[in-house]
């Protein structure tokens, strides 16, 4: 039967994944936990549920078939004994005419058939066969029932997972935010999906950051800012590179949620939490360099401005970069080399940084 050998070959496709995330936990476990973004057991086990949900559904398509053809039999069966039934009726009818006793005989012969009921051949039939018949009254199976080796692993119980906006690098687009799914993993990685459905479609990730190598924002009421290097793999991240990308959550406490999150993983957070945002310097610059930002009088356009959308990751505040943590040049600047020592070029590079919002 061909819903038999798609269930087989579903059932195969199953166990190899199966197996495969059996040897990426491994890996994970070797590794401590450095691994590659396609080899996260978090995607691998999304990737079992995709195939036990093929599975279950060939199971289910078959078991269907099976009992299809189970009620064929049992009507033909019944349809046997009702045709059998009407011979010898007809039977009884022509052989009227006969004597008595020959009529009584073939009257008899007719009660006796007439008590046979339908399903008698078929009744003892399923009582001999149990074993080999499915049961109609039996539910179809759904993947929760399911168990697989690895399946409570913890590297495949993501850290947080919810819904966030993503700011959209299309300048055409309308609206100018994106929603996605984020899941962060114990690997380490921020994977992007469309949707938390695992069943419709392969839940490949849209985006992979590696957290460790990322520069971390603080936030800024439900938003906050990730600058790092996509490492999904796909065309995308190969003509991207390291890209700032900022997000949006429901409310600011959520965000605040995701920040704390981001700082278990990475090791700690940034220095400075305050209101007021600092710069990050690159680990290589050694030379200091004195530089004053623009003062703006309470109230003005930019005070605004600020307000209501976090700034850009290189003027929000101290970040991780390369496993290092780097200090803000405004705090590593003596009070005295200010204004009066600023070069002009430092403070003209400072104004366009805080337009940028």
């Amino acid at each position: 039967m061909k819903s038999a050998k798609e269930v087989e070959k579903a059932r195969n496709t199953t166990q190899k994944h199966i197996e495969l995330l059996g040897q990426q936990v491994a890996s994970f476990e070797s590794s401590g936990g450095k691994i590659h973004a396609t080899e996260d057991p978090c995607i691998v086990q999304r990737g079992v549920l995709h195939r036990l949900g093929k599975q279950v559904m060939e199971e289910n398509n078959n078991r269907h078939d099976l009992i299809s053809v189970q009620n064929n039999f049992a009507s033909f069966e019944a349809h046997i004994v009702e045709v059998i039934q009407q011979v010898m009726a007809s039977f009884q009818q022509f052989v009227g005419g006969q004597a008595q006793k020959v009529d009584q005989l073939y009257s008899d012969m007719l009660g006796t058939a007439q008590r046979i009921p339908p399903d008698f051949e078929w009744s003892r039939f399923t009582g001999r066969n149990m074993n080999m018949l499915v049961d109609p009254n039996a539910p179809d199976r759904s993947i929760e029932g399911i168990a697989f080796p690895n399946e409570n692993h913890r590297a495949t119980k993501p850290l947080i997972e919810g819904t966030l906006e993503r700011k959209s690098r299309n300048k055409l687009s309308l609206s100018g935010w994106s929603s996605g799914y984020y899941v962060i993993t114990p690997s380490k990685y921020l994977h992007e999906f469309k949707d938390s459905d695992n069943l419709r479609k392969d839940p490949t990730p849209e985006l992979s950051i590696y957290l460790p190598d990322a520069t971390i924002g603080a936030p800024n009421g439900e938003k906050f800012n990730i600058k790092g290097k996509d490492m999904s793999g796909g065309i995308g991240s190969k003509l991207s590179g390291s890209s700032e990308i900022s997000f949006k959550a429901h409310t600011a406490s959520d965000a605040q949620k995701w920040f704390e999150v981001i700082r278990s993983v990475v090791g700690h957070a940034p220095a400075n939490l305050s209101n007021d945002p600092t710069s990050p310097v690159s680990p290589v610059q050694e030379k200091p360099v004195v530089s004053q930002p623009p003062q703006y009088p309470e109230g003005s356009a930019a005070t605004a401005t600020d307000a209501k959308h976090p700034a850009p990751l290189h003027t929000q505040t101290t970040g991780r970069t390369g496993g290092e943590t780097v200090a803000s040049p405004a705090t590593a600047t003596p009070a005295s080399a200010t204004a009066q020592h600023a070069p002009l070029s430092a403070i003209d590079h400072a104004a366009p940084a805080q337009e940028k919002i």
